[in-house]
């Protein structure tokens, strides 16, 4: 099996092809080219990139014709602001998937319920830059949040009632009170 580095993730490939001659696709792409999962992201981040690999594969189970499947691997960082603390964090993005290709979107509803993997239709040329960054956005955390916030987390008022003495809103009317309570009451 040769692997065959790519400069940049290529949009549409033949995965029959890549599977008949046993080769891999892999690179680094830039996170700056996945559009749609910049539009959530705190900054635009052109230091960081998604180190990526992908193998197609012909499996024959026993009983059942040929199954074309894809295997993905993916590394990224993905700035993101801690819901907690409000603060800009780099969220660590690992990504090791199968798919399995069937002929068509029937075939792909059919069997969805009972397979264990993840079914895609097989199209001549499969969009692999769209997969790629589909698998990203899903492995983002729905509330993101460091392991453990740098800084302490002000949690309102309450934090800062404990933090600093302040008085009592009738301390004032407590005064007046015993005040003129003696001058004569």
């Amino acid at each position: 099996m040769t692997a065959s580095p790519a400069p940049e993730l290529p949009t549409l490939v033949d995965v029959r092809a890549m599977a008949r001659e046993a080769t891999a696709l892999e690179g680094v792409t830039p996170l700056v080219a996945f559009e749609r999962l910049l539009a959530d992201l705190p900054e635009q981040p052109a230091d960081l990139s998604v180190a990526w690999r992908a193998q197609a594969e012909w499996r024959e189970p026993v009983g059942v014709a040929a199954q074309l499947w894809l295997h993905l691997d993916v590394t990224a960082e993905v700035p993101l602001t801690c819901q907690r603390c409000l603060s800009a964090y780099r969220q660590p993005v690992v990504i090791d998937r199968w798919f399995r290709f069937v002929a068509d979107e029937a075939a792909a509803l059919a069997e969805d319920d009972e397979s264990e993997e993840d079914l895609l239709v097989l199209v001549p040329r499969f969009n692999l830059h769209e997969l790629l960054e589909d698998e990203l956005l899903l492995a983002l955390p729905l509330v993101p949040m460091h392991e453990v916030c740098p800084e302490p987390v002000r949690l309102g008022a309450a934090d800062e009632a404990a933090t600093e003495e302040r008085p009592h809103p009738f301390a004032a009317l407590a005064q007046l009170k015993t005040g003129a309570g003696g001058k004569g009451t």
